[in-house]
C-alpha cells in the first residue's frame, strides 16, 4: 500500500477534513548509466571550481544571484531557511471556481487525496459530491517540501484529486512566444466539413489502457536485441508535410480510410433514389407490387433477406464510430472496445440478424 507524502487538513468554510496526499503517477522511463566508451567504468558528476579545476566540498558551496556578468549577490543556505515558508498543516480553500474555466496549461502534477480515518469518510464524500454536482474546483495554496503551491481540488468518480497549478506568471503567452499562428479562423466550407467528418469517423471512447509508450517499448526491445546479438530495427521516416494544394484529396482519402472503404468504392444504395421516383409514375401499378411478393420462391426470399442485410449494414456505415460503439454497448457485443468502425458495423449487422432468426 502506498504511503502518504503529506498529511494535513483541508478546510472549507468552518468544516475541516484530515487528509493525506498520495502520488498519482509513477515514472517507467528506462534509465541509463554513463560509461566511458570501451569500458565498464562509470562516469560521475562532480562539483569543481571552473577556474582551478579542483573539486569543492558541499559545505563550501553557496548560492549566488548574478546581477551583472561576473557580479554576484551571495546567499547563504541558512538565510534561505529563515525566509522559507514553514510546512503547511492546512489546505485552506479560499475560492470555488468553474472547473471548465481552468485552462489545461495551468495543470501540473496530480495527487490522490484520502481521508485519514473512517470517521472522516462522510465529510470527505460530502465535499466530493458537492464538487462533482457543481462542477467546481476548490482553489487553495499550501506548502510541501519547502515550496509553496497553488492547487485545485476537484472530484473524480469516487475520490478527491489535488492538482498543483502553475502560477500565472509561469504560463507563457502563445501570441508572443510562437513564431507562426493562423491569422484568421477556419471558415465554413467543404474542407472544414470533411475535417469534422474525419474527426467523427475516428472518434472512440476514452480508454487509457489502449495507449502505450511505444518509444519506451522500443528502447527495451533495443536493449534486449543487443544483449542477444540480434540486428536492431530501423525506425520509420517521419511523414512529409501535407501540401495545401492536396488538402482536399488528403482529407477525402483519410475519411475513406477511416470508414474502411476504398476511394473507388461503388456508389451507396441511397443514390438509386431518383430511379425509384421514375418507377412510381404508373400510380395504379404501384400498390400491386407488394401483393405479388406474398408467395415468392424460396430463393427469392433468400435474396430479399440478403439485400435487407446489405441495406442495414450500409445504414450502419453512415453512423460514426461513437454511435456504433454506443449501439454495440446497448446490445452487449463482446470485444467492442478493440473493434474498428467497420468491425462494429459487421458485429451489429450479425447481431440484428440473429435476433430476427430467434424471434422467427
Amino acid at each position: 500500500m502506498a504511503r502518504s507524502i503529506w498529511t494535513g487538513v483541508i478546510t472549507f468554510g468552518l468544516a475541516s477534513l484530515p487528509v493525506g496526499l498520495y502520488t498519482a503517477t509513477e515514472d517507467h522511463t528506462v534509465h541509463f548509466h554513463q560509461l566511458q566508451r570501451g569500458t565498464a567504468d562509470r562516469i560521475r558528476n562532480r562539483r569543481v571550481n571552473e577556474r582551478t579545476g579542483r573539486e569543492v566540498p558541499s559545505e563550501n558551496i553557496v548560492k549566488g544571484y548574478e546581477l551583472a556578468e561576473g557580479e554576484y549577490i551571495v546567499v547563504e543556505p541558512d538565510e534561505l531557511d529563515q525566509i522559507a515558508p514553514g510546512r503547511s498543516q492546512t489546505i485552506d480553500i479560499t475560492d470555488f471556481v468553474d472547473l471548465a474555466d481552468i485552462e489545461p496549461v495551468y495543470f501540473d502534477r496530480t495527487y490522490y487525496v484520502a481521508p485519514r480515518g473512517k470517521e472522516y469518510t462522510k465529510v470527505y464524500e460530502l465535499l466530493r459530491a458537492a464538487l462533482a454536482e457543481s462542477d467546481k474546483a476548490g482553489i487553495a495554496t499550501f506548502v510541501m517540501r519547502g515550496k509553496q503551491y497553488l492547487t485545485a481540488l476537484r472530484a473524480e468518480d469516487r475520490l478527491l484529486v489535488l492538482q498543483t497549478l502553475h502560477w500565472a506568471d509561469e504560463v507563457r503567452d502563445p501570441g508572443k512566444e510562437l513564431p507562426e499562428l493562423p491569422s484568421s479562423r477556419a471558415s465554413k466550407g467543404k474542407e472544414l466539413t470533411l475535417a469534422i467528418q474525419l474527426v467523427d469517423a475516428l472518434s472512440a471512447p476514452w480508454e487509457p489502457g489502449r495507449y502505450h509508450d511505444t518509444y519506451e517499448e522500443k528502447v527495451r526491445e533495443l536493449v534486449q536485441a543487443k544483449a542477444e546479438g540480434q540486428e536492431v530495427a530501423v525506425a520509420e521516416e517521419a511523414p512529409q508535410a501535407t501540401n495545401v494544394i492536396d488538402l482536399m484529396s488528403v482529407l477525402q482519402g483519410s475519411l475513406d480510410q477511416a470508414r474502411g472503404k476504398k476511394t473507388d468504392a461503388e456508389p451507396r444504395p441511397t443514390k438509386k433514389a431518383p430511379a425509384r421516383k421514375t418507377a412510381r409514375k404508373p400510380a395504379a401499378k404501384a400498390p400491386k407490387k407488394p401483393a405479388a411478393r406474398k408467395a415468392p420462391p424460396k430463393t427469392a426470399r433468400t435474396t430479399s433477406k440478403a439485400r435487407q442485410r446489405s441495406a442495414g449494414k450500409d445504414n450502419l456505415r453512415q453512423l460514426s464510430k461513437t454511435e456504433l460503439y454506443q449501439r454495440a454497448t446497448e446490445q452487449g457485443i463482446e470485444g467492442r472496445s478493440k473493434m474498428s468502425r467497420e468491425q462494429l458495423a459487421d458485429a451489429l449487422t450479425h447481431a440484428g440478424h440473429r435476433r430476427k432468426k430467434s424471434a422467427a
